[in-house]
């Protein structure tokens, strides 16, 4: 149940961003320096995002964002990285019915915009072109595992 302000309405939620950080990040380059040469077709590029949860105490969660991408294939790829950005968050005010789809759609949005700039200077700093990975709509993410949880007949967890 929400808290309620000196004036009997209901108390606004709050998030709190306590602490960022980056939990794992590697990087590769397998084919350097044949790799770094100019190329004469885009490669293909894929990623792969997901977000892990562990709540730590009544209104505090460990929120991991789990990005994995590679471009090129086989004895053609150029790179591959792996980034595990964490955020510790403080999260008051939110109904428990509701406290899932906010922690799994708000925390990792504020994440985002800081695990992005981590890969674009890793592949940079490989010998590319920065990639700037496009915006992630957390809640289309949200509603697409929770269809997926529900056609597998598993229910979502803080996990």
């Amino acid at each position: 149940m929400a808290d309620t302000g000196s004036n009997g309405t209901a108390a606004l939620p709050q998030m709190h961003v306590v602490a960022q950080y980056t939990r794992d990040l590697s990087f590769e380059n397998p084919n350097a320096p044949r790799s770094l040469a100019p190329q004469s077709t885009a490669p293909s590029i894929s990623i792969e995002v997901n977000v892990n949860v562990n709540q730590l105490a009544e209104t505090e969660f460990d929120v991991t964002l789990v990005m994995e991408g590679k471009a090129g294939e086989g004895a053609d790829l150029l790179f591959s990285f792996e980034l595990a950005y964490g955020g510790l968050f403080r999260i008051l005010n939110v109904p428990m019915e509701q406290m899932h789809p906010f922690v799994m759609i708000e925390c990792p949005r504020m994440l985002f915009p800081f695990a992005r700039q981590i890969v674009a200077d890793a592949v940079r700093g490989g010998g590319f072109p920065p990639l700037y990975i496009d915006p992630i709509d957390f809640m289309a993410l949200y509603q697409q595992k929770a269809a997926e949880a529900a056609a597998s007949g598993a229910g979502q967890t803080l996990s």
